[in-house]
């Protein structure tokens, strides 16, 4: 039993980390109508950022300026790229979106060269006992402090003015634009707050208590596994992302120890296959009706 509390407690902080980062997708897909697979780019960009400040800044400001950096290029990619490509093809959009990508981690990864530097957060490789049950600390700080960044992103959904023309929005953006919504705005805060998420998201990845890879083309990696959080709960759900990636999070420690950690790389993608067998829109998506 103490061994399953501990994978418990484990996956749940992986999970609020892949909650976070699936939320940044299922943002952008509500605001502009496009997957955006630049988001792994997003948290590389903002762990490059604060590996290279923490040195002289020390980690607060260089996580600050970490997260800062990833909001701001999310913009720019919206701004420069995303909203010229308004009403086109969404495949178009999608590949858009892989280019910069690519573009983006190449220019990363030929600056860190073979490093793979770590975020220097204080409760790395830091464990708490108690009793029978140990855990690490950073899983337990991501558990927290995401649980915490929900609740304020789900009050600004509900509670704000913004939140409330994102819902429209996301409803009908026709409609939302003749009463008044001005969707460029909504579009580019939406990309601002999945990048902010990014570079919140990589001060957990990029350590040692996470997956051990430090900033690097793993930690990009590590950021495709939420992808399968936001199609499990609904691409077009944050509710759905929520409980999406703590499915992934929890199936990630689960596997690893009761099956094998080779198997614990596909399970998530089965669980997203069976998922998408059952229920196509995913376990909190909307279902599209079509009248014949």
């Amino acid at each position: 039993m103490s061994t399953f509390m501990q994978l418990t407690i484990n996956g749940a902080g992986s999970g609020a980390v892949f909650a976070l980062l699936a939320l940044g997708f299922v943002i952008i897909y509500r605001a502009s109508g496009a997957v955006n697979f630049a988001h792994g780019s997003l948290v590389l960009v903002a762990g490059y950022i604060t590996v290279r400040a923490q040195e002289s800044m020390g980690i607060t400001v260089a996580a600050i300026l970490g997260v800062l950096g990833a909001g701001v290029l999310a913009v720019i990619i919206e701004r420069v790229l995303v909203a010229r490509t308004r009403g086109g093809d969404p495949i178009a959009l999608v590949l858009l979106t892989i280019g910069v990508d690519v573009v983006i981690v190449e220019e990363v990864a030929r600056r860190l060269g073979s490093s793979a530097p770590f975020v220097r957060v204080p409760w790395a490789n830091e464990v708490i006992h108690v009793g029978q049950i140990t855990v690490l600390k950073g899983q337990i700080v991501a558990l927290c402090f995401g649980l915490v960044i929900i609740a304020v992103l789900f009050a600004l959904f509900r509670f704000t003015g913004w939140g409330l023309a994102m819902r429209a929005q996301a409803e009908h953006r026709e409609a939302a634009a003749l009463m008044g919504v001005r969707n460029t705005q909504v579009t580019a805060a939406a990309w601002l707050i999945a990048g902010v998420l990014a570079g919140i998201a990589v001060l957990f990845l990029a350590t040692p208590d996470f997956a051990g890879g430090g900033v690097s083309r793993a930690t990009h990696s590590l950021v495709l596994v939420a992808f399968p959080a936001a199609i499990i709960g609904g691409l077009d759900s944050t509710n759905g992302a929520v409980i999406g990636g703590f499915i992934v999070g929890l199936t990630g420690a689960y596997s690893q120890q009761y099956v094998s950690f080779e198997f614990a790389r596909v399970a998530v993608y089965l669980v997203m296959l069976a998922v998408l067998v059952v229920r196509p829109s995913g376990l909190f998506g909307t279902k599209e009706v079509q009248r014949v």
